[in-house]
């Protein structure tokens, strides 16, 4: 058994398969640690979301009239800091699903390290959506808390995308390690604590004065809240909507999960939540 249940070894798994960030090597890698990183993956997600919030609102501070920088900045920084990983998982998911070929073959197609037109146009769509929202949330005083809560809801798909009813498609790998590895009902617990965590965010943080202008009433302050906690509450679980819709496809598509649909999944969650903030923020 892994030292403390797993747990250890799944915080250094997590850290060291999400981010570039540096971390111990994990004294043991199997299903159990595999588990135990997926369920913690949103923990990863706060302190990559930390860093980029960070970006986002120092650059508002020093240029609040430049809101576009301030979102391209942050989500480059998300970038980097994951080394880029999910978005070729998006690029891979996207030409295989793009060929409409055979399962083998689309399975083959994901192995590849090249990136074909549908990647491209995935991951052009996803950055430009993810600037775009994030640009229209600083833009209402909302920015930095809400790369930080899309950062760690995107990474909550992790937990659903590996629940115990998904297979992995393939017999090594990445996927293989960590697929049907979390039971529904901690995926379910792990998204009550990130769904609370982001309302408490949210209801602390919440802007009382719009950009430019006077205070608000009372009234509308209590209004905003309610429409800022509404639209928190539906960013958080429209991330797992997708991680259930993208692992529904992938069963159909290539007969479970791999590696690349965990990287697909995060960064088709991310531009998803962004937008349903910058709309409700």
């Amino acid at each position: 058994m892994p030292r403390g249940g797993g747990w250890v070894d799944g915080v250094w798994l997590a850290v060291g398969t999400l981010s570039v960030l540096p971390t111990p090597m994990p004294s043991r890698v199997d299903r159990v640690v595999g588990g135990r990183a997926m369920t913690i993956a949103p923990l990863v997600g706060v302190v990559l979301g930390g860093i980029s919030a960070g970006i986002v609102a120092l650059v508002h501070l020093v240029r609040p009239d430049a809101p576009l920088l301030a979102a391209v900045l942050g989500v480059l920084v998300l970038v980097v800091l994951s080394g880029a990983l999910h978005l070729d998982g998006l690029a891979d998911f996207s030409d295989a699903l793009g060929s409409r070929r055979d399962r083998e073959t689309m399975l083959r197609i994901m192995k590849q390290s090249d990136i074909g037109p549908f990647g491209v146009v995935a991951i052009t769509i996803v950055l430009l959506l993810d600037v775009a929202a994030l640009t229209a949330c600083i833009q209402s005083g909302f920015g930095w808390q809400a790369i930080l809560i899309a950062t760690t809801a995107s990474r909550l798909t992790l937990p659903w995308t590996c629940r115990t009813t998904v297979p992995s498609a393939r017999p090594d790998g990445l996927g293989a390690t960590v697929a049907a590895t979390v039971r529904p009902i901690t995926a379910a617990v792990t998204t009550i604590a990130v769904l609370a965590a982001a309302l408490v965010l949210t209801w602390l943080t919440t802007p009382t004065t719009p950009p430019g202008d006077d205070p608000l009433p009372v009234d509308q302050v209590a209004s905003l809240d309610a429409q800022l906690l509404t639209g928190t509450a539906a960013a958080v679980l429209l991330a797992v909507a997708v991680s259930l819709l993208a692992t529904r496809r992938a069963r159909t598509a290539i007969g479970g999960t791999t590696g690349d649909v965990l990287g697909a999944t995060i960064e088709l969650a991310l531009p998803v939540t962004l937008l349903t903030l910058a709309l409700t923020a």
